[in-house]
């Protein structure tokens, strides 16, 4: 855990926009990598190498922060960049399960998404409001002096008590 909520309400709150970027992920693998995502067969799947990963989810990443920045009233209207980080990482977790066949792969997916969409915006949210977000295998053990806990190191089993 930790996205549960988050992702709850993401689906009804930005159906369109999620929509929208994970069409942009489906045509990409179809134009790409001649995967068809309305049936992908066993043939056609990627193999789920860090590399496909990084590829799959950069392009969603980038394309749905380029459609937040030109669209200013959805990157304002989806709150404190949870929703926006949600939207994102969940188009680029989808395309690359998709591409791959590989549902750990499309977790990776998502996490890589968190890690650029961090990269290029500084933050996923509002100040000790990112765990949530956060919650991938690099960032399970870490210490989280924004949150209070100066020096404490907090393992994958720490309650999330983000919102």
């Amino acid at each position: 855990g930790g996205v549960g909520f988050t992702q709850y309400a993401t689906a009804a709150y930005t159906d369109n926009i999620l929509d929208d970027y994970t069409y942009y992920g489906m045509d990409y693998i179809k134009d790409k990598y001649k995967v068809n995502p309305s049936a992908p067969s066993e043939k056609d799947r990627l193999k789920p190498t860090q590399d496909n990963v990084n590829d799959i989810a950069s392009e969603v990443t980038m394309y749905g922060m380029e459609q937040y920045e030109g669209f200013p009233t959805a990157l304002e209207d989806h709150f404190g960049g949870s929703q926006r980080a949600s939207v994102l990482a969940a188009a680029s977790g989808l395309s690359v399960s998709i591409a791959t066949g590989n549902s750990n792969a499309g977790l990776n997916g998502w996490y890589m998404s968190m890690l650029l969409h961090k990269e290029g915006w500084s933050r996923l949210g509002f100040f000790g409001y990112d765990l949530q977000d956060q919650c991938g295998s690099t960032n399970s053990l870490s210490v989280r002096p924004d949150e209070g806990a100066v020096g404490e190191l907090r393992g994958p089993n720490y309650p999330n008590y983000a919102m």
